[in-house]
Order: C-alpha cells, then sequence, then structure tokens
C-alpha cells in the first residue's frame, strides 16, 4: 500500500456523535455526484452501503435501503416503485427513515412512498420527483458516476487498530460458472436460481454472520453482524413468508441452522460450502443446496 495522503474536502458537522468531529477527505479517486444539501457522517456511511448493493444490479430496477451501515431491505422490481414497496416490505418499521437508493432515474409514483426521514441517492430525478421531494423536505443526491463502477473505486480495505494498520483488499468477489455448484440431487428452477443469486449479492455486504432470506426478487429478512443464532433470528423474522424462499450465507452453516430453514419451508441455500452430512438431509428433505466455493465474511 501506498503512503495514504489525505486530500482535505470538507469539514462534516460532526461524526457518529454530536462529540465526536469529523471530515470528508480525499485518498484516491472518488465518484462524481451532486447534492445542494449539506451530507453528515452518517449520510456517507449510509449511501456508501446502499449503493454498493445496488450497483450490484445496475442494470435492472432495484431499491436499497439503509439505516447506517445496516441494511434494511433490498429488491427487484418491474419499476422503481414496485422494487421500493418489496424493499419497504421486508423491515416497514426501520424503512421509515434512512438511505434510499435506486439504479435507474427515480420517477413520481417513486418519490411520493419516501418521506423527509429519507436520503435519496440515484442516478436520475425526473422533474416531478425532485418537485415532490423539495415539497416533503427530502433530501436527494445525484450520483453521476455510472453504477457498475461504483465497486471499483476502492481497492483496499483500511482498519486503523492500536497494533498497526490493518489493510486487505476490497472483496470483488463475482460467481462464475467453475465455483456455483449444485450438489444436491434436488435440482432448482430458473427462479431459484435468479434468487440465490440476488441472496449472495445481498448477503455479500452484509457484516458476518449473514443470514439473507429472498423470495420473488426480495429480502423477507436479514441477520446482520450476530455471532450466534443467525438463521432462528432470520427465520422468526421471516416466519410464514419463508415458505420455498432462498437462504443464502456468508459463511458455512451448521445442522442446527439447517433444520431451522427447513422447519419454516425454505426450499434452497446458497452458501460457500457445506458438509457431507447437511447434504445428506437436504437430500432426505428434497432441498437444494448451491455452493459458490468461497465465504464473503466482513467484520
Amino acid at each position: 500500500m501506498d503512503n495514504l495522503n489525505f486530500e482535505f474536502i470538507k469539514q462534516l458537522g460532526q461524526g457518529s456523535n454530536k462529540q465526536q468531529t469529523a471530515t470528508l477527505n480525499k485518498t484516491q479517486d472518488v465518484i462524481d455526484y451532486e447534492t445542494q444539501f449539506e451530507l453528515t457522517y452518517n449520510d456517507y456511511i449510509g449511501m456508501t452501503k446502499a449503493l454498493e448493493i445496488a450497483s450490484e444490479f445496475f442494470d435492472v430496477n432495484c431499491a436499497v435501503l439503509t439505516k447506517g451501515s445496516q441494511v434494511t431491505g433490498a429488491a427487484l422490481g418491474a419499476d422503481l416503485s414496485e422494487a421500493l414497496v418489496k424493499a419497504i416490505d421486508c423491515n416497514p418499521v426501520d424503512a421509515l427513515s434512512g438511505v434510499a437508493a435506486f439504479t435507474t432515474k427515480v420517477d413520481k409514483k417513486t418519490a411520493m412512498q419516501l418521506s423527509a426521514g429519507h436520503l435519496v441517492a440515484a442516478p436520475d430525478f425526473d422533474d416531478d420527483a425532485a418537485a415532490v421531494f423539495d415539497k416533503n423536505s427530502i433530501r436527494y443526491v445525484k450520483i453521476n458516476t455510472p453504477l457498475r463502477d461504483f465497486k471499483n473505486f476502492v481497492d483496499e480495505e483500511i482498519t486503523i487498530t492500536p497494533f498497526g494498520t490493518l489493510v486487505q483488499d476490497r472483496n470483488k468477489s463475482e460467481l462464475n460458472k467453475d465455483s456455483f455448484k449444485v450438489v444436491t440431487k434436488t435440482k432448482p428452477s430458473v427462479e431459484q436460481v435468479e434468487d440465490s443469486i440476488f441472496a449472495w449479492k445481498v448477503a455479500k455486504y452484509i457484516k458476518s454472520n449473514a443470514i439473507v432470506i429472498v423470495k420473488n426478487l426480495k429480502t423477507l429478512a436479514i441477520a446482520q453482524g450476530l455471532q450466534s443464532q443467525a438463521s432462528e433470528f432470520a427465520m422468526n423474522y421471516a416466519c410464514d413468508t419463508a415458505k420455498e424462499a432462498i437462504m443464502a450465507s456468508d459463511l458455512p452453516i451448521t445442522v442446527a441452522d439447517f433444520n431451522a430453514a427447513v422447519q419454516n419451508r425454505v426450499s434452497m441455500f446458497i452458501l460457500p460450502g457445506v458438509t457431507q452430512e447437511i447434504i445428506k438431509l437436504a437430500d432426505k428433505y428434497e432441498k437444494v443446496i448451491i455452493t459458490t466455493g468461497f465465504t464473503t465474511s466482513l467484520h
């Protein structure tokens, strides 16, 4: 890693908390964006997380909702309005505020579903949508950099600790035909494969241990940052909606995790790897398991 040279961009009102000062700095190329509103430290954190996921689906209609670094919902739809409704449905309470990121131009119908508690980030806004935002005191940010290029702006992840500064390559893993394998007797439908890829792409950006439950290209439940019982938490949250759904995990799961999912009638799993014991159970219950060949843990 080259020595970091911080180029001051601007002072922020505060950091994560009001007793912390914060600045925005440039250490490498940054994306092109424009807004007429003051953005906070937490705004930048939330937008980054939301746009990371949205950029995975840059060529379709996608809505992603975050609060701080926590993802509260994500979905694809026939249009942005439908995608937003589906994303909100994952966690309606937390969806009342936070960042709402979109992959295509926001229209009036979509804008009408948002409130003053939201910060909206998208490639563009039509005039009617902008008028709705201005009337309802909703802040919005136009992302000029193509979303397909968003993930290329960060090559390294840096964490400063009392032991020293940790540096690792950015996780830019992609699924490929050589590592993407069906390991069970029961094979997936085309729709199940599409749901599993969607679930995996969302799970990649969620703090470990990540469990994401997906059906019809929308998140039903998200367990993030839990060190135990993540599967049960997600299953309890998804409840009856988990029937015939997909479960994605960023790490290998245990037999207890598998059984919790089966009890909630999950039909398919996408996992980094799996034991023969779990494969035998999956075959017994006619479930589908796809393995990716690598973990995507995020600490």
